[in-house]
């Protein structure tokens, strides 16, 4: 099972994140873009994050899209390194990759 929680600035993804989960993560994630109270910049934490697949590099794009048109800053962290593989292959690691972190194994 996947879950989004959320504490202020920080956003914890729990479970894992797979063409099974993606699309309940996408609208929990939907749901929390459109409160009025989101603080100007967003860290979305992935160490709670058990397995991945390509689907949830296709998620953290469409939530940088979500956040750039909303004006927001969006920062990932703690990402596995598979999701990092993955995101090198398909060409967009510089596109999820927090600023100033190291581009992974």
């Amino acid at each position: 099972m996947n879950a989004i929680s959320a504490e202020g600035e920080v956003v914890r993804l729990n479970g894992a994140l797979d063409f099974g989960t993606v699309k309940s993560v996408l609208e929990e994630g939907a749901k929390l873009a459109a409160r009025t109270d989101l603080p100007p910049r967003i860290t979305v934490d992935f160490s709670a994050v058990t397995g991945v697949d390509s689907s949830a590099v296709a998620l953290l794009l469409e939530w940088r899209r979500l956040a750039q048109a909303q004006g927001k800053a969006l920062e990932f962290t703690n990402l596995p390194a598979n999701l990092i593989a993955l995101a090198k292959l398909y060409g967009v690691a510089d596109l999820i990759q927090p600023p100033g972190h190291p581009a992974g194994p």
